[in-house]
């Protein structure tokens, strides 16, 4: 069966992998992915580098120039000398990582006009202090293999037949200890020196802009949708309450990127025509001095259809009121 391109899967990773923040932390995130394919000449290798949900710098061997290169203004602050040192860590990291996958491919006998795709994902989390709170190391064969640091960092979770066989050998040359000293040591020293690099864009807090919206459904119910927009950093809660009491039986929309440097949100219950009073959305955010309760306000919503409708009738009486004049001139 032929193996899909991995693009998809690559994404997901990365969608997972920075989503784990805890309110008030940051985190250091680096992303390797190597895809060899029938059509490709020699693997690509992409290496991509966030602090929380920001690319801060990123390698692709199939650019024009293949080096590391700064994917955020703060970053181009850092000397020649600095970038060519990324480089040629980065080039020497990519030759390791052709050589497992081609290692991997004779292991399992994977015919060469399939895609394959090699990946790695580790990072390091630390508080607002800059004190160490956990980290991760997670390698993949796609489609086949997974190899995982466990929660304390001591030992390896394994998935699939040649997994098993690196997870020994891992064991034995103590591996553990390595990713360890360097998730709780190296990374932390770097990803703080990153955050004082981009304080004014990581350090930063933007309290959301907030609304509640009200549509009818079919049969008669309502949904009333919580809104937060232009947000950061992304961390966020929207919940609902009934009553005073909280609200389990709502649908949460994802977090989104708004393409701005900022973020959105929502959260979204149905309620009884007639009973939209008795709802209430808290939203809590870093950005906010104390959280926010909102409801939906009838009002507020008639005032704005009505500003809209008096908008439309002035411009045609404006519009109107110029043909006919420009008539009357002519």
């Amino acid at each position: 069966m032929r193996t899909p391109r991995p693009g998809a899967h690559l994404l997901l990773l990365v969608a997972l992998t920075l989503t784990q923040n805890c309110v008030g932390s940051h985190w250091l995130q680096l992303l390797d992915t190597l895809v060899y394919g029938p059509d490709i000449w020699e693997a690509r290798f992409i290496h991509v580098c966030y602090v929380d949900t920001t690319q801060f710098k990123g390698f692709d061997s199939n650019a024009v120039t293949a080096s590391m290169q700064p994917r955020a203004p703060w970053m181009e602050q850092e000397p020649p000398e600095y970038w060519e040192r990324e480089t040629e860590e980065t080039l020497h990291k990519s030759q390791n990582d052709r050589k497992f996958l081609q290692v991997l491919m004779n292991y399992y006998q994977h015919s060469k006009d399939e895609y394959h795709t090699l990946q790695k994902v580790l990072g390091c989390n630390v508080d607002n202090n800059g004190s160490f709170l956990g980290g991760h190391y997670r390698f993949t064969y796609y489609g086949h293999d997974y190899v995982t640091l466990n929660e304390d960092l001591s030992s390896w979770s394994a998935e699939g037949k040649a997994a098993q066989f690196i997870r020994r050998r891992w064991e034995e040359a103590g591996m553990a200890t390595t990713w360890r000293t360097y998730l709780q040591g190296e990374c932390v020293e770097t990803l703080r020196r990153y955050l004082d690099l981009g304080k004014e864009t990581l350090l930063r807090s933007d309290p959301p802009q907030t609304y509640v919206t009200h549509q009818v459904r079919p049969g008669g119910n309502v949904t009333l949708r919580c809104w937060a927009l232009g947000f950061y950093p992304a961390e966020i809660t929207l919940t609902w309450q009934r009553d005073g009491n909280n609200h389990t039986h709502m649908e949460l929309g994802e977090t989104r990127p708004a393409g701005d440097g900022t973020f959105q949100k929502w959260s979204a219950v149905v309620v009884l025509s007639g009973e939209e009073q008795r709802y209430t959305c808290h939203v809590h955010h870093e950005g906010l001095p104390e959280p926010i309760t909102l409801r939906w306000e009838p009002s507020q919503t008639i005032l704005f259809l009505m500003a809209i409708l008096i908008g439309l009738v002035f411009g045609a009486l404006v519009m109107g009121a110029t043909v006919i004049f420009l008539v009357w001139k002519k």
